[in-house]
Formats: C-alpha cells, sequence, structure tokens
C-alpha cells in the first residue's frame, strides 16, 4: 500500500453551472480508482481547503475560486504535485487561453482583445467577421451571460457594454466558426480521448451549441484533432482536460474552448480510471 496521501478538492457549486452532480461524480470516481491503487485520498470542498492548512503532498483538484488558484499555485511553488496545476487552471482563463493557443500556433479563431468600455463598433465591422463570440477574458465563465453570441457590430457594442456593467473588465472576441461543433476529453500522457457531437446528443451548458446546430458530419482526421488537443494541453500546463472545436467544411479543426477538468459526463466510466494513472505517474517521477 502507498504511503503518499492526496487532498482532493472538489469544485465550488457556483463554477459547476448546470453539472453540479457530473462535475462531481467524475472527481469521485477519479478518487475511488486513486485509492483502489493504495492512496489516502482525503476530500476537501474548496471553502475548506481555502481556510486550512493542508499537509498532503499531492493536491488533486478541480478548484476554480480565485483565493483557490492562488493557493494552489503557492503550494505548487513550495514543492507540492499539483494536478491540475494551479497555473495551467489560470491559463485556460480565456485571455490568457487565447494568447498562449495563438502563440504556439494552435489552431484557434482570429480574435480581438478589448477592454469593455472600448467603443469597438469601427474595428468589428472591418474585421469582416460574420457573427462575433462575445467571451469574458477574465475569468472562468460562471453564467450564461459570460459567453455571448452576437450577430451584428451593435450587438456585440450591447454586449460588451453589459459586461463593462457587471464589472468584467476585458474580453475576447472571437470570429465565428461554420462547421460541425465537437466536444472532446483528454487526458495528458494517457491513451485515452474521446469527442462527441453535442448538439445531437442533447449535451448543453449554455445551450449556445444551437448556434452551429446539428453536425453535418464533415469528415475530419481524428488523430489530428487528438493531437491539436494534446498539444493544447501542453502549452497550458494542463493534465485533465477538455473542451471544444470547430470543424471546418474544409476539414480544418480549430479549437475555440479549452477547459480545465471538465465533467466528462458521456464518459466518465472510462475516464476515470486513466485519470488516477496518470496522477500515479507524476506521483512516481515526482516520488
Amino acid at each position: 500500500m502507498s504511503q503518499i496521501k492526496i487532498a482532493g478538492v472538489m469544485r465550488a457549486g457556483a463554477y459547476s453551472p448546470n453539472h453540479v452532480g457530473n462535475d462531481a461524480a467524475i472527481f469521485n470516481a477519479a478518487a475511488e480508482q486513486l485509492r483502489k491503487r493504495g492512496y489516502e485520498v482525503n476530500i476537501y470542498s474548496e471553502e475548506q481547503f481555502r481556510s486550512t492548512d493542508i499537509s498532503e503532498p499531492v493536491i488533486l483538484n478541480m478548484c476554480r475560486e480565485r483565493e483557490s488558484i492562488a493557493k494552489l499555485q503557492r503550494l505548487e511553488t513550495e514543492g507540492r504535485l499539483v494536478v491540475n496545476s494551479g497555473f495551467g487552471i489560470e491559463n485556460c482563463t480565456r485571455e490568457r487561453m487565447t494568447r498562449i493557443l495563438l502563440g504556439h500556433g494552435i489552431p484557434y479563431p482570429e480574435s480581438i482583445t478589448v477592454n469593455t468600455n472600448e467603443n469597438v463598433r469601427d474595428q468589428l465591422e472591418k474585421s469582416g467577421f460574420e457573427g462575433f463570440w462575445i467571451k469574458r477574458g477574465d475569468f472562468h465563465a460562471m453564467h450564461k451571460e459570460d459567453v455571448s453570441y452576437c450577430r451584428h457590430a451593435e450587438e456585440a457594442q450591447e454586449v460588451l457594454q453589459e459586461y463593462f456593467y457587471r464589472g468584467i473588465p476585458r474580453a475576447v472576441i472571437n470570429r465565428h466558426l461554420p462547421g460541425d461543433l465537437i466536444k472532446f476529453y483528454g487526458i495528458s500522457g494517457q491513451p485515452f480521448f474521446y469527442w462527441f457531437y453535442p448538439f445531437d446528443m442533447g449535451h448543453s451548458k449554455y445551450g449556445h451549441e444551437a448556434v452551429n446546430g446539428h453536425s453535418q458530419g464533415l469528415p475530419f482526421s481524428t488523430e489530428t484533432l487528438k493531437s491539436i488537443c494534446q498539444k493544447a494541453a501542453e502549452v497550458l500546463d494542463v493534465v485533465v482536460y477538455g473542451g471544444d472545436c470547430i470543424v471546418g467544411a474544409d476539414q480544418s479543426i480549430q479549437i475555440i474552448d479549452f477547459n480545465d477538468w471538465p465533467s466528462f459526463a458521456p464518459c466518465r466510466a472510462k475516464a476515470a480510471p486513466f485519470i488516477a494513472k496518470a496522477v500515479t505517474a507524476l506521483i512516481n517521477k515526482r516520488f
């Protein structure tokens, strides 16, 4: 039996919109797989994690609170093994993610990063974008309105103004990409990878999948999809990941969203053992 103890920190409910049960289920399934491998896993809420001086050398977490992320980064710097890394979680906030993915040549839609109190009508009209996705740039999405589809520049300006009134200082504006919307899940360093058409399966968090609608079954290379997603996970420093991409009529694949530790709802039973294997491999490498 292993003597390594693991602190398991669950995600605060506010950061699991419409997926509280699914997020808890995959986290508990991964923890149970680690227990089967001989590890002692002690479960904490995010609130308990922030207010407790935990002693475990390994921290497995789904954190999203700003204070939690800052604490994870501090503990990681001090030598704890943290999965997902607090730095990786922060990298998945929209503005940082956009900058990192584009900077490393990961296929990603043309984007504009703006202050929400800017007048961007002229800039958007000149961009040539046919439809816009406006996304809060400073943090993870917590509400449906944190990601908004706009048909024209005037509508986009109104959304930005609403973000400003809500205290959101920065936003990323992505070009809308026509094509098939695909959701994916993966685990760095493991063979596990799963993808599906979310709209066709009725899988949704905020209902935005309806913009692209039913899939057309456009052809694409699954190996290319997996390679792009694994490269994104590497540059963002995330082990347990998921997200969304668009497959175009030209078989192109572009990531439009990338998340640290999603719900794995349609493939939870298959994913949990691989999450445990990934954590075990990192523990063996570290200790």
